[in-house]
């Protein structure tokens, strides 16, 4: 597969979870005016359950193929680290951390992800990011900061909005160390689904031991919303989604790569326009047009090494 179309497939299912997401999430919210469907199983339970499911597929799937699994002590400690960065804690800072703020304001932090790999790819690898990155990421950002503009105009700066914001970029930059750890995995030559099985298994065993000490009941919704999107969230959000952004960031690099978390956003506010009646503003139109021209700003086929 190409890489445009690893990108395509990665915004597309990351965009569309979101609305899954709002069936895992208890049903609380930081935003008084924001229609609230969550369940009553605890998050952390949610994201234990979604990647030992997503784990459990991906081992059948290298089991049907004839994959080696096996491998040596010191790799499974980087398998480990993977899945404390990308498939645990990352995780349980941005839903922790949406207890605090709205979910506009989240997008908007986890955002930050893109330059955070920027400084880290430079940081870790000696990456350079040459103008066009550096300035589709600003086009990018400012166009999101838009879009959501109308959701955080009226955000107050209280303690709880600090405490939000600083747990949700402390998630932002676990993530971006995560896609670091799995660059350099790459680099390697350790294939990218083995990799992720062994990953999100761990990663799923840590949260299991963080819903363990916070005293967390492992129950179950067995609603049809809540399945559903969780086994949408397992199979398509971190099976199928994970595989085609780190095998991107493998190609092109996490400094590139990253945008997605600024353009995926963009497809979880079309399907709100869709589904959920959401307005179209011109506020929104030019949000979305500055998301998508740093998108192809940073995806400019002829700056290959930037």
């Amino acid at each position: 597969m190409n890489n445009l179309s690893l990108y395509l497939l990665t915004v597309l299912i990351w965009g569309s979870t979101w609305i899954a997401v709002e069936f895992q999430i208890p049903a609380s919210s930081a935003d008084p005016n924001e229609q609230v469907t969550g369940s009553h199983v605890a998050a952390e339970v949610s994201i234990f359950y979604r990647y030992v499911i997503a784990s459990l597929v991906i081992f059948l799937w290298c089991l049907a193929r004839r994959s080696n699994l096996k491998f040596d002590f010191k790799t499974h400690l980087v398998f480990m680290a993977i899945g404390l960065l990308l498939f645990s804690l990352n995780y349980l800072c941005v839903y922790i951390g949406q207890g605090y703020i709205t979910s506009a304001l989240m997008a908007i932090i986890f955002s930050m992800v893109s330059w955070m790999n920027i400084f880290n790819a430079r940081l870790f690898f000696g990456t350079r990011s040459g103008p066009r990155v550096i300035i589709g990421a600003v086009i990018g950002l400012a166009g999101l900061c838009l879009m959501f503009s109308p959701s955080i105009k009226d955000l107050a700066l209280t303690d709880a909005t600090v405490i939000g914001a600083l747990i949700g970029m402390l998630g932002a930059y676990l993530a971006s160390l995560g896609n670091m750890v799995s660059q350099a995995t790459q680099k390697k030559k350790l294939p990218v689904m083995e990799t992720n099985a062994w990953a999100m298994l761990y990663g799923g065993l840590f949260t299991a031991f963080v819903c363990l000490a916070r005293g967390r009941d492992f129950t179950m919704d067995w609603s049809f919303p809540y399945v559903a999107s969780l086994l949408y969230l397992a199979v398509f959000g971190s099976v199928i989604a994970f595989w085609a952004y780190l095998t991107l960031l493998g190609r092109i690099g996490a400094n590139k790569a990253g945008y997605a978390t600024i353009a995926f956003p963009v497809i979880a506010i079309l399907l709100s326009v869709l589904f959920e009646g959401l307005t179209i503003t011109a506020t929104l139109l030019v949000g979305i047009m500055m998301v998508l021209a740093g998108n192809l700003t940073i995806l400019n086929r002829k700056q290959r090494n930037g």
